[in-house]
């Protein structure tokens, strides 16, 4: 199998990619709703709805954690391009830690931090407890966030994640559950069942809060 980025491209790609995006960012409107303003805190997502953070207020200020992959090189270039700050991971132990820690740094610093809770290969909208023990270290919220939209144009990619893009002209909302805090001592495996429940429950939330937002016209751009 021919691997498309080899090290050599990859700037070149981010570049092409980021350029897409910003042509994208001219059709896509993202409405925030419930957004409870918590600094510093952990915002969490699907792996599929990576792309809501372009919806995040204050973007100087969030750490968004992706991968060491060269696949991740690209995200990470273009997420940098969009003004976040990034946290590189990996899957072996040293980097998780050192990823961590990193974490734990910006939100002892008041920035907030970003990721995504079921990556980085899954299962799909499946809680992993990274986010839990990073919570019950630095005493900052989790803030759980699900994307949705109801136009067409909300595409989804044949992934191992289904990851959810905007296409075209596309509205949206970033849907944000309460926040969820994770007690020195508390219980890791109730507080990750407690978190996965909050996505079910934002999941069945989603649709009526879109038709809320379209409803009373905040769609419509200020002039």
């Amino acid at each position: 199998m021919v691997r498309i980025l080899d090290g050599k491209n990859t700037e070149l790609f981010a570049h092409v990619v980021y350029g897409l995006f910003k042509i994208q960012e001219i059709f896509t409107r993202i409405i925030e709703v419930n957004n409870p303003r918590k600094k510093p805190c952990i915002y969490a997502m699907w792996h599929a709805h990576q792309f809501c953070i372009h919806g995040l207020p204050d973007r100087g200020n969030v750490n968004v954690l992706i991968s060491r992959s060269r696949d991740g090189q690209v995200i990470a270039d273009v997420v940098e391009k969009w003004g976040f700050k990034t946290i590189r991971g990996s899957k072996g132990k040293k980097g998780a830690v050192e990823a961590s820690m990193q974490m734990l740094a910006a939100l002892k610093n008041n920035e907030n931090c970003a990721m995504m809770v079921d990556g980085p290969k899954g299962p799909p909208r499946i809680v992993k407890d990274g986010v839990i023990k990073l919570a019950k270290l630095s005493g900052a919220p989790i803030v759980p966030i699900y994307w949705h939209s109801k136009n067409f144009t909300w595409v989804k990619f044949p992934s191992w994640d289904e990851m959810r893009s905007p296409i075209f002209a596309t509205n949206m909302v970033n849907l944000y559950g309460e926040p969820l805090y994770v007690a020195p001592d508390g219980d890791e495996e109730e507080a990750r069942l407690k978190l996965q429940k909050s996505f079910e429950e934002l999941e069945k939330q989603a649709p009526d809060a879109f038709d809320e937002v379209f409803k009373f016209g905040i769609w419509l751009r200020k002039k």
